[in-house]
């Protein structure tokens, strides 16, 4: 008997009656209880331990703890689990080269074992991860964000401009299916500053007439200088409409501006999870898709619940990966917060506030928790601010931590110490502590932050243990 193709190996329909997109999302979801959703959620939880169980990695991350198959019964006794992140994954493909022993694969006889799909994460903080997809879980990845791309009203007529990298990192590939699969729109996969130049990306985007650009903020907004001094103008040349991306703590009035005043939405995932929340029409946070994402914020160094409103790691356990690489408490290290109160269009799903920064890229600074991601909102308060900056972590010999923020400025601006001590107080008023300012000329960041090459620009050098 031959083994089964990608799309041989999983139920379309029943896939698609299990997590509805467009109108049907809302209608099915709207109102709904938290006792009905945590139903829904165990239901689903319960399969992805009986898949945990059979995969030689939880087998070890559990029994490290004393858990035995049937000590946890069901969703509500999740924390009584241990989290894992990038640090044991890395740890399992050490142990088993080249895919580590975490997805299951070797679980199936040959007859079932369905494809894989094979990428990697991007090595922002690292050696890049391997990235192990079944269809089945792939594909309801995809359709997870395709719901969010129509939530936010992409979709017929509209001709999508992608910025995300390709590769072997998993983004670019997946955006790609999910709009393609699940959105009705055309689709122009640009890829980065190094795939499609980035003029070469303002001429298409004019000629096509793209109305949803998609991608990472930074070059999102390079793309739009880029645009300007070439003599096309955003929302007239180009006639951009919505742009879906990641904007952490970035200034989506700025954003919306260089585009011509368009539409701004935010969503949050990583590669091992997929989609895990989007901003909605109703702009206030971002709805977890709590039908296939269980999420809890725990505190950055016991992983301890906090409470609503309290920032912390976001874990998730992705409910729908119950064939190839189960995600059960994955510890993302990224921080966010839920936010408190009622959905304002009765979507029964909680919020979160979005990507605020990361764990392990914090730097205490006397005390203070700084995250060099949050840094964008306070230095645009100053109108020389050119858009670009780097933060630089250094120890002097006594063991006293310092941090050097490198803000790139308006040309006729490098050179004023007047301005930099005023960066220097905004920076000192928002966070509470001192740091120093150095003003770059715009552009001279580029190398090491790498807008143009990575999906994820660098905002922290650490010279610390160097």
């Amino acid at each position: 008997m031959p083994q089964p193709l990608y799309f041989d190996s999983f139920d379309w329909p029943s896939l698609k009656q299990a997590y509805p997109i467009g109108a049907d999302f809302m209608t099915r979801y709207k109102g709904i209880s938290r006792d009905r959703l945590f139903g829904i959620q165990d239901a689903q939880f319960k399969r992805c331990m009986a898949r945990g169980w059979k995969i030689p990695f939880y087998q070890r991350l559990w029994g490290a703890k004393g858990i035995e198959a049937g000590d946890i019964k069901g969703l509500e006794d999740i924390t009584k689990l241990p989290t894992f992140s990038k640090t044991e994954l890395m740890e399992s493909v050490e142990i088993s080269p080249p895919l580590g022993d975490y997805h299951g694969l070797d679980s199936y006889d040959e007859a079932t074992r369905p494809p894989m799909i094979l990428h990697t994460t991007s090595g922002t903080t690292g050696r890049p991860q391997p990235l192990v997809f079944g269809p089945r879980g792939r594909e309801i990845q995809n359709l997870l964000l395709g719901r969010a791309y129509t939530f936010q009203g992409i979709g017929e007529g509209d001709t999508v401009h992608s910025v995300y990298g390709h590769g072997l990192i998993n983004g670019g590939h997946y955006v790609r299916e999910a709009v393609l699969h699940y959105t009705r729109a055309v689709f122009l996969s640009a890829g980065t500053g190094v795939e499609t130049r980035s003029l070469q990306q303002v001429q298409v985007m004019r000629d096509f007439g793209v109305t949803a650009v998609v991608g990472f903020a930074d070059y999102i907004k390079k793309l739009a200088e880029v645009a300007h001094e070439s003599g096309i103008v955003p929302g007239r040349d180009i006639p951009v409409r919505v742009i879906s991306g990641h904007l952490g703590r970035e200034s989506r009035e700025a954003i919306s501006a260089s585009w011509g005043d368009c539409e701004i939405y935010d969503w949050y995932g990583v590669g091992d999870t997929g989609l895990i929340a989007a901003e909605g029409p109703d702009h206030d946070g971002l709805y977890v898709m709590e039908d296939a994402q269980y999420v809890e914020i725990g505190h950055v160094d016991t992983d301890i619940p906090v409470a609503d409103g309290e920032t912390g790691n976001l874990i998730v356990t992705c409910l729908y990966k119950d064939d190839v690489y189960p995600c059960i408490r994955f510890n993302t290290k990224d921080v966010s917060a839920v936010k408190a109160g009622a959905s304002n269009i009765g979507l029964g799903f909680k919020r979160i506030e979005g990507f605020l920064g990361r764990s392990d890229n914090m730097i205490k600074l006397r005390g203070i928790n700084i995250y060099p991601q949050g840094m964008a909102p306070v230095l645009e308060q100053n109108n020389a601010y050119a858009g670009e900056y780097l933060c630089v972590a250094e120890r002097d010999v006594d063991g006293r931590d310092d941090l050097m923020v490198r803000v790139e400025v308006k040309a006729a601006s490098v050179g004023d110490a007047g301005l930099a001590k005023a960066f220097e107080e905004l920076l000192k008023q928002r966070f509470g502590v001192q740091m120093k300012v150095a003003l770059e000329l715009p552009g001279a960041l580029a190398p090491l932050t790498g807008t143009e090459t990575r999906q994820k620009p660098i905002r922290l050098i650490d010279k610390r243990f160097k």
